[in-house]
C-alpha cells in the first residue's frame, strides 16, 4: 500500500522539494544572490560574467547542502576564494557569511511573498502513514525549517524534525554526509536498516546511501531521474502519490 519493502518501518522526508514547492524558491533566491555578487566580481576583475544556472548549477553545488556549504561549493566551482567573515555580516557582505545570509534574506521575502504550498501527494502519503501509525520526520538542512512547515499546514504531521539549527546545535555535518538523516532515525527509535530516505536533491539521496538506510527514494522533481539512481536512489518517483499507486521506477 506504501510502496516499499515490509521491512521499512519509519519515514525520514527531505523538506524542499519533496514535501513543498518551495526548492524553485530557494532555486530562485540562490540566483538572485550569486548574479548580484558575480555581476560585481565581473566589474571588478574586467572578466565575463557567466551568472549562475538555476537548474544545473542549483543541483550541483547548493541543492540540499547546508546554506554556507552551499555557498563554498558554488564558488569553490567558480574558482573564487572569499574570506570566511561571521554571522555578524550584512547581507551582501563580500564574505561566505555575507553572500549566504543575503541569500537567506531572499528566501524569507519570497515565502512571505508568494506562500508555502505543499504536494498535494505527500500529504497524502503523509496522511497514510499517519493513520498506519508510522513514524515520521523531516530532515531537512535549512534553519527555517520549522516555518516553512508552518506555513504549508503540515508541521502536525510529523514526529521528528531535525533542521539546521538541530545540527548546528548538535554539530552534525549536513548532507551528502548521513548525520543528519541518522540523528532522524535515532529520535524514532528506528535502525537506519528500517527506515526510508526521501529526497529530490543529489546530496539527499548521496547521505541516504552513506547512511546504510533500507530505501532510499529519489523525487525527480526536475527530471534528473538518472542521476538520482546514480547518487544512490534505489527507486524513482515523480511524486509519492506513486508509491500509493505502485507506479515507481
Amino acid at each position: 500500500m506504501l510502496g516499499l519493502p515490509d521491512h521499512i518501518h519509519a519515514y525520514l522526508f527531505d523538506l524542499d522539494g519533496v514535501l513543498t514547492q518551495t526548492a524553485k524558491v530557494h532555486a530562485a533566491a540562490w540566483k538572485s544572490m550569486f548574479d548580484g555578487f558575480l555581476r560585481e566580481e565581473a566589474r571588478r576583475t574586467d572578466e565575463e560574467f557567466v551568472p549562475f544556472d538555476p537548474v544545473e548549477d542549483y543541483d550541483r553545488y547548493v541543492d540540499g547542502k547546508p546554506r554556507l556549504d552551499g555557498t563554498r561549493s558554488f564558488l569553490a566551482a567558480r574558482e573564487i576564494e572569499l574570506p570566511e567573515g561571521s554571522a555578524a555580516d550584512p547581507p551582501g557582505t563580500r564574505s561566505v557569511y555575507g553572500l549566504s545570509t543575503a541569500k537567506n534574506d531572499t528566501v524569507l521575502r519570497l515565502i512571505r511573498e508568494q506562500g508555502v504550498q505543499p504536494y498535494p501527494g505527500s500529504v497524502e502519503y503523509l496522511h497514510r502513514l499517519r493513520v498506519l501509525g508510522l513514524p515520521r520526520a523531516v530532515v531537512s538542512s535549512s534553519a527555517n525549517c520549522r516555518d516553512v512547515l508552518r506555513a504549508a499546514g503540515i508541521d502536525g504531521l510529523f514526529d521528528v524534525v531535525i533542521d539546521g539549527e538541530t545540527a548546528r546545535r548538535e554539530g552534525l555535518p549536513g548532507k551528502p554526509a548521513p548525520d543528519t538523516y541518522l540523528a532522524a532515525a535515532r529520535a524514532l527509535k528506528t535502525e537506519p536498516k528500517h527506515a526510508a530516505v526521501f529526497e529530490d536533491a543529489l546530496a539527499g539521496v548521496a547521505s541516504g546511501r552513506a547512511g546504510g538506510f533500507g530505501a532510499v527514494v529519489g523525487v525527480n522533481r526536475t527530471g534528473q531521474a538518472a542521476a538520482l539512481l546514480a547518487n544512490g536512489a534505489d527507486l524513482v518517483v515523480d511524486d509519492l502519490s506513486d508509491l500509493i499507486e505502485g507506479e515507481a521506477e
